[in-house]
C-alpha cells in the first residue's frame, strides 16, 4: 500500500510506541503530543530519571525517535507525517545552547576575519549552527567531512581565497 491511509493516525501510534518503550523501563512519565504543523508531530516525554533515554549528546534520544519512526512507517505506509521525540526538554535546551554557540563564534569570526571550523556534530545539530549563523550578517556556513565526522565552517563574507587552510 503506496498511500497513506486516512483513518491511521501515525502521531498516535508514535505515542503509543513510545509509551510502550517507555513503560518497559518502568520509566514514571507524561507524555504530551504537539502538533507542529500539519507535518510534524512532537511527542514531549518529561519524568524523572529519564537521562538514560537521551543519553550522551542525544544519541540515544535520536535511535528513539528513529525507532519511532519506523514504527510509524512500517504500520502506516505513505504517511507523510513527521514525527519528532523530545525527552525532558532536552532538544530545545540543546538548541538554545547550539544558537548562543554558534553567535559566539560568528562574532569571533567576523572580528577576525578567519574561519572557524567545529567539531562535528549530528545533522540536526548542525542544521541548528547553519540556520543562527545564516542569520548573522558577515558571516556565512558550509559543512566539510563525511559522516560522522561532518562539521560546520562558519566563514567570514570577506574570505580572502588565498587563506584558506
Amino acid at each position: 500500500m503506496n498511500e497513506a491511509d486516512p483513518d491511521i493516525d501515525a502521531g498516535e501510534l508514535a505515542e503509543e510506541f513510545i509509551e510502550g518503550l517507555l513503560g518497559s523501563f518502568g520509566a514514571k512519565f507524561e507524555l504530551e503530543r504537539r502538533d507542529l504543523d500539519e507535518d510534524t508531530v512532537e511527542i514531549a516525554v518529561t519524568g524523572d530519571d529519564l537521562g538514560m533515554l537521551i543519553g550522551p549528546r542525544g544519541q540515544t534520544l535520536t535511535a528513539v525517535q528513529e525507532l519511532a519512526r519506523t514504527v510509524v512507517q512500517r504500520r502506516a505506509p505513505g504517511a507523510r507525517t513527521r514525527i519528532l521525540v523530545d525527552i525532558s526538554g532536552y532538544r530545545m535546551a540543546r538548541r538554545e545552547a547550539l544558537e548562543r554557540f554558534t553567535q559566539e563564534v560568528a562574532g569571533q569570526v567576523k572580528a577576525s576575519g578567519v574561519a572557524r571550523v567545529l567539531e562535528p556534530m549530528s545533522p540536526p545539530d548542525r542544521k541548528v549552527v547553519h540556520d543562527t549563523a545564516n542569520s548573522i550578517d558577515g558571516v556565512s556556513t558550509s559543512s566539510e567531512g563525511e559522516e560522522p565526522r561532518r562539521r560546520v565552517v562558519i566563514i567570514p563574507d570577506a574570505v580572502d581565497d588565498g587563506d584558506d587552510d
